[in-house]
């Protein structure tokens, strides 16, 4: 068991501006390992597969659970977490790149700030002052906080826009996370006092009028949360909206 190797080809670079190129390593195989571990042997031991002494290998991670959305990264072809990778269900080499929707970093690391930015752009928060006690607020119906729920397990790991053919260099689509965000937000009874506010966001540019409906969000998404559904209804949303504006109601 201790002669068995994992092979990895690492898809890097070592700036924002500078070319990629694949470099290939071997860790020793152990039971239960996870692509993680694999990284952090490599740290420890920045030693190629020919035997060349090279850089450590940058990528970003935080609490090894499925839960931050840090470690994202293109494994085999298929964007995923890398904290739940295991080697043993994977085809060997197992390939690393970093996701290309957004601007490299460094290696493996990437820039999300087009997804928080979408964020920011759709308001996804509750506006509630904090400087002072304002009491028990609403409360949601049962039925509406389970599935409330479900799309509040969203940990902005950009995996689904990575998945996403209309999130691209050339387009300014927002994407799904974003998007089930804003029905999330909408429907909370304190947030929805900016539910037309964010429904008009996102019919504007970059918003639901670009998506392509390829539901490749929804297959990737690690959470599995249901971002398809959440674009038909805010489809519907955004329609009563509409109407609303054209004649004059609130």
């Amino acid at each position: 068991m201790s002669e068995k190797t994992i092979k990895f080809k690492v898809t890097r670079q070592d700036d924002p501006n500078g070319s990629s190129y694949v470099e290939e390593f071997e860790v020793p195989y152990r039971p239960n390992m996870n692509v993680i571990s694999a990284l952090m042997e490599f740290r420890r031991n920045p030693v190629n597969t020919k035997g060349e002494a090279t850089t450590p290998i940058a990528w970003d991670m935080n609490c090894l659970e499925e839960v931050c959305g840090a470690c994202s990264m293109v494994i085999n072809g298929k964007p995923r977490q890398s904290c739940t990778a295991l080697v043993d269900q994977l085809e060997q080499p197992i390939s690393l790149e970093p996701m290309k929707t957004f601007p490299v970093v460094r290696d493996l690391m990437v820039d999300r700030s087009r997804m928080f930015d979408s964020l920011k752009k759709v308001k996804a928060w509750i506006p509630i002052d904090g400087t002072y006690d304002l009491g028990p607020g609403p409360r949601m119906a049962e039925s509406k906080r389970q599935w409330a729920y479900e799309l509040s397990k969203c940990m902005t790991c950009g995996v689904c826009l990575e998945a996403c053919p209309n999130v691209n260099s050339k387009s300014e689509f927002i994407g799904p996370a974003p998007l089930s965000q804003v029905r999330l937000f909408n429907a909370h009874p304190t947030g929805e006092m900016n539910k037309a506010e964010r429904l008009e966001t996102i019919m504007g540019d970059g918003g639901l009028a670009n998506c392509g409906n390829s539901q490749n969000c929804v297959q990737a998404c690690p959470k599995g949360i249901p971002l398809t559904t959440s674009i038909a209804d805010l489809n519907r949303q955004t329609t009563l909206q509409s109407f609303k504006n054209f004649f004059g109601g609130q």
